[in-house]
């Protein structure tokens, strides 16, 4: 896997096979790496469950099972964006085909604002230490996005269109996609290396947790 070049701090990300990167202003957590899970075993629990509607060139409901018993801090601070509503009508700001659709900047990436900085942000929440498990990235899993460092991850996550090995174990898993795929592969994609969107980037409308 290429690893990202540093640039003041932010990372470059280079081909769809690289490093799935963040950009932070804030310092990255010191906090120890966490494993929770040993187990690649995705069906063992079920829910809570996070329904994503969106708008764009993709339309429609994407459901995620999240894994708490996985990622139990990971999964918290999902549920707590999301309780709050600081998910809703944050845009899909890095998408590349073939490899995954990020999204969850809840900063700099708020649907009708200036994007510019989409990508760079994360919340007002700390950095979360990593809780790797050997669940493998596949398509319709859903991760956490980081900087360089493991304890990096905070509000940005992705969505795999497809197998990605060269994540496994270095990016927390936080869920799988149970219904709307159809809608995940439709996301719009973005251009070059880093998979900016250019012009109208697609958005999660309203972002809504159940328990079944």
């Amino acid at each position: 896997m290429s690893k990202d070049a540093i640039i003041k701090g932010a990372m470059l990300a280079v081909g769809a096979a690289a490093m799935v990167g963040i950009y932070m202003f804030t310092s990255p957590s010191t906090a120890p790496l966490q494993t929770v899970s040993s187990s690649s075993t995705v069906e063992d629990e079920a829910g809570p469950y996070l329904d994503i509607e969106v708008a764009g060139a993709a339309n429609g409901v994407i459901t995620i099972d999240l894994m708490e018993q996985h990622a139990p801090l990971h999964v918290e601070r999902i549920q707590t964006l999301a309780e709050a509503r600081d998910y809703d009508n944050v845009v899909f700001h890095r998408v590349i085909d073939n490899f995954m659709a990020q999204t969850g900047d809840v900063e700099y990436g708020k649907y009708g604002e200036d994007l510019s900085f989409a990508g760079r942000g994360g919340s007002v929440l700390p950095d979360l230490p990593a809780e790797f498990s050997d669940i493998p990235y596949e398509k319709g899993v859903v991760g956490m996005a980081r900087s360089q460092s493991p304890n990096s991850a905070n509000s940005q996550f992705f969505i795999m269109f497809g197998p990605a090995p060269s994540l496994n174990g270095g990016y927390t898993v936080v869920g799988r996609v149970v219904e709307g795929q159809d809608v995940v592969d439709a996301i719009k994609r973005g251009t070059g290396q880093n998979g900016a969107v250019i012009g109208e980037p697609d958005r999660m409308v309203s972002v809504s947790l159940r328990d079944e």
